[in-house]
């Protein structure tokens, strides 16, 4: 019964809590740690280079305020990358593009026009002019009817 007594119970729990096992286990979780940390930096400096945010200051954050400011960077980064961005512009500028070289103004009232309208439906503008032999849709200032060669001043063939 003595020898009960005289054994320590937390003994073993700091025999346990000294073993060089797990101070290598203690030290391989903080290693995982570190590594964990260091390529959350890395990944927010180069996220904050794709979408054109100041990388520098939220390299800096995430140094100095590890875990917590990849997460603060998470939640105010821009939304898209820059070049989803431009992407996304040049296709707008084409589609505009497209859309003047089909629709046109109207020079009295800017109503839109179709190429080939004679006259402006909304204010009556004359836009074109028949050509006298084929009828299609002539500038104005055309002496010529580019899709038949008539004259038109004339009337007749001019090629």
């Amino acid at each position: 019964m003595m020898a009960l007594a005289q054994t320590d119970p937390f003994r073993a729990i700091s025999n346990f809590l000294s073993s060089p096992a797990l101070k290598i286990a203690g030290e391989i979780i903080l290693l995982f740690i570190v590594i964990v940390w260091l390529a959350l930096v890395y990944w927010t400096y180069a996220d904050a280079s794709r979408r054109g945010a100041l990388r520098l200051v939220w390299l800096i954050v995430a140094i100095v305020f590890p875990f917590v400011g990849t997460l603060v960077y998470l939640i105010v980064r821009p939304p898209e990358y820059v070049l989803d961005s431009r992407e996304r512009e040049l296709e707008l500028a084409v589609l505009e593009r497209e859309l003047r070289s089909r629709v046109l103004l109207c020079p009295n009232c800017r109503a839109m026009v179709e190429r080939d309208y004679l006259v402006c439906p909304e204010c009556s503008w004359q836009l074109k002019k028949p050509c006298v032999k084929c009828e299609r849709p002539l500038d104005l200032e055309w002496k010529i009817c580019p899709y038949c060669g008539v004259n038109q001043n004339s009337g007749q063939i001019e090629y």
